[in-house]
């Protein structure tokens, strides 16, 4: 079982002002080809699995948006963190139909 949950919101500086979400796409596409469990949510993303996995994913994105023509990145992460295991959807079960 996973121990961590990890939920990531990707602020990219734009060299020009221009539009963020093709940036944070981007960003994305690391976790989609990661093979981690995600959940895309409108001002964040949750991923689960190892501690350590999700962290490295976490650099991987912050340098696929600088690959991709951001000047800078902030990266707001909030971390669940269980050795015994912890997942989405168990935190979530009660609120699904």
């Amino acid at each position: 079982m996973p121990n961590a949950l990890l939920s990531i919101q990707i602020i990219p500086k734009t060299p020009n002002g221009e539009d963020v979400i093709p940036y944070v796409d981007r960003a994305i596409e690391v976790i989609q080809a990661s093979g981690v469990k995600y959940q895309v949510n409108p001002l964040e993303t949750t991923m689960e699995g190892d501690l350590d996995e999700l962290l490295s994913i976490v650099k991987q994105m912050n340098e696929a948006v600088v690959d991709f023509g951001s000047t800078g990145v902030i990266s707001q992460i909030k971390i669940s963190f269980n050795p015994k295991g912890v997942s989405m959807d168990k935190l979530t079960e009660k609120y699904r139909p």
